[in-house]
Order: structure tokens, then sequence, then C-alpha cells
């Protein structure tokens, strides 16, 4: 039993090293800090971040991580409720290769679906983004 209990415990640190370096490729020092962020009040959800959305998720094979990012800003527009999130995936997007450009199709893509406010909230967190030069 002691030997299944250390094999189940490893996966957990390689999960959390790979996605801890997936956020960091991908978003630099804006995801690492909102990680970084949740030490104090709640660390397991950091952890969580960090071993299920980018160590199991953007971590797959089967999309580039250009297009997860749009993917990303594109749900992120869509939920409407998101701008802290969207402004680091914003910031990440461009950071890995999205263009200015795409970034604002992206968001056009959703008025059909999210409606004019969401798009609007949106376009709004992209020129902040576009303004402050985070890559």
């Amino acid at each position: 039993m002691a030997q299944h209990a250390e094999a189940q415990e490893a996966p957990t640190e390689t999960r959390y090293q790979r996605g801890l370096a997936q956020l960091e490729a991908i978003s630099g020092p804006h995801g690492a800090a909102v990680v970084r962020s949740l030490d104090d009040i709640a660390p397991d959800l950091g952890r969580y971040i960090v071993e299920f959305a980018y160590g199991d998720v953007f971590s797959r094979d089967g999309l580039d991580v250009k297009t997860r990012e749009i993917a990303t800003v594109a749900a992120l527009t869509a939920m409407g409720t998101a701008a802290p999130q969207l402004k680091v995936h914003m910031q990440a997007a461009l950071r890995v290769g999205v263009t200015p450009a795409a970034l604002i199709e992206t968001i056009m893509q959703m008025i059909p679906y999210a409606g004019f406010p969401a798009a609007l909230n949106a376009v709004a967190i992209a020129r902040d983004v576009f303004a402050t030069g985070h890559r």
C-alpha cells in the first residue's frame, strides 16, 4: 500500500510542475501573480488553477497555445463577468503571438452570442491592455 500512496502523490507534483511551467510560458509574470495573490486566503484555489487549468487542460495536445488563448478570451468575453481574468488572458494571448487585431475580431465574434454590453466591456479591457503594452 505504501508504494501505491507514493505513486498517487508523484503525479500530483508532476501535474503541478507541468501546470506551473505552462502558466509561466503562457502568462509570464501575470498568471503567476494571480496564483500568488491567493496564497494568503485561498492557496488551494491557486493550486487548482495551476494543476487543472494549466497542468491538465492547457497542456493537452490538439490545440496550439494561440488557439487556446483565443478560445479563452472568447469564453471570458461571453461570460461578461470576468474582467480581471479576461485582462490576464488578453495579455497572455499577446505574449504567445495573437495580434491585437485578432483579439478584437474574437470579441466581435462574441456579439451575436454574448451581446453588445459584453463586447463593449471586453473592448475596454483590450484598450487598456494594448495601451499599457502588457505582453
